[in-house]
C-alpha cells in the first residue's frame, strides 16, 4: 500500500500519513490485486481475463477492474463489450456481470460506442479508476483484479497510492527490450512499496503439434537473468496458441485442459 514516504508530494500536502480512499461500506474485498507491464502489447489483459476466469472456476467471487481508461480491452476479452453500466440510487454503479458470474468495470460500459475516444488529461483519468473502485457495487468479492494500462504512468500511481493492494503481477515476454521495461515498473512498484508478486511470461512458446515439445520463440537466458536481477518469481509461462489468440477476437470461453494446468499453477504461485 502507498504511504507518505514514497509519495512524491511528501511535505507539500495537508493529507494524513496514508493516502488510501475509503472503498464502499457496503463491499467486502479481500484481496485486491495489479495486473500491470511496462510496456503495452504484452497480453496484460489476457492475463488478467484468463486469471480472473480460472479463479471463478475454482469458485471464487471475482472481479475486474479496467484501469485502461483510453485503451480498455476487458469488455471485449470477457465477451460483455455491448453492455452499459447503470447506476440504480443514482450515487453507486452497478458492475456488469458476466455470463459465468464475473463482476466487470470498465469506461466502455459508460459511453456510446465501443470505439468511442476518451481524450481526458490524467487528473480526469486518475478520478475516474478511484470511482471505479469505491462507487462501484463490488460487495463480496474474494479477487479483484486491477488491469493496468501500460507504463509508470498517472493510473498506476494512483493506484498503488490509493487502492489497498495486496501485490501485483508483471506481464511480460521474453526479449530483453521488454524486459528492460517492465523492470521499469517492477521499480516502480518497490518504491512505493508495493509487492511484486512474480512475472507471468506470455508467449512463451508454441507446442509442436507431433511432439509436444515446448519450442521457445526467444532465447531464454534473457527470462532468468532478468528474473535473478530483479529477485523476481516466475509465476508460469503462456504459450502462443491459436486458442489465446482467439481470445481478443471471440472473447473467453471454455479455457483448455492444458491452458488450465498452466493458470493452475500461477495461482497457487499468487494465493
Amino acid at each position: 500500500m502507498g504511504n507518505c514516504n514514497s509519495c512524491p508530494s511528501k511535505g507539500n500536502c495537508n493529507k494524513q500519513e496514508t493516502c488510501t480512499i475509503e472503498n464502499n461500506p457496503n463491499n467486502k474485498i479481500k484481496n485486491i490485486i495489479g495486473v500491470m507491464s511496462g510496456k503495452g502489447g504484452v497480453g496484460k489483459s489476457t492475463v488478467t481475463a484468463l486469471i480472473a476466469k480460472k479463479l471463478n472456476k475454482m469458485g471464487y467471487k471475482v472481479g475486474i477492474l479496467d484501469a485502461d481508461i483510453t485503451g480498455p480491452s476487458i469488455p471485449r476479452l470477457m465477451g460483455v463489450q455491448d453492455e452499459r453500466a447503470t447506476s440504480p440510487n443514482g450515487k453507486d454503479i452497478s458492475p456488469i456481470v458476466t455470463k459465468d458470474n464475473i463482476k466487470t468495470m470498465s469506461i466502455n460500459f459508460m459511453v456510446g460506442e465501443e470505439n468511442q475516444a476518451i481524450v481526458w488529461k490524467g487528473p480526469i483519468i486518475s478520478n475516474t479508476v478511484k470511482q471505479f473502485y469505491k462507487d462501484v457495487m463490488w460487495e463480496e468479492l474474494d479477487y479483484l483484479l486491477i488491469d493496468m494500462p501500460p507504463g509508470t504512468g498517472d493510473v498506476p500511481l494512483t493506484v498503488m497510492q490509493n487502492i489497498p493492494l495486496n501485490g501485483v503481477i508483471m506481464v511480460s515476454v521474453p526479449q530483453d527490450m521488454i524486459s528492460m521495461i517492465v523492470a521499469k515498473a517492477v521499480n516502480m512498484a518497490k518504491m512505493l512499496n508495493i509487492k511484486v508478486l512474480g512475472v507471468v511470461e506470455n508467449m512463451s512458446y508454441i507446442q509442436c503439434p507431433d511432439c509436444d515439445k515446448k519450442i521457445k520463440l526467444f532465447d531464454g537466458e534473457e527470462t532468468e537473468e532478468f528474473l535473478n536481477e530483479m529477485d523476481l518469481k516466475l509465476l508460469g509461462e503462456l504459450p502462443m496458441t491459436k486458442e489465446i489468440v482467439n481470445i481478443t477476437h471471440n472473447g473467453l470461453n471454455e479455457i483448455s485442459d492444458e491452458l488450465n494446468n498452466i493458470l493452475t499453477d500461477i495461482i497457487e504461485n499468487i494465493k
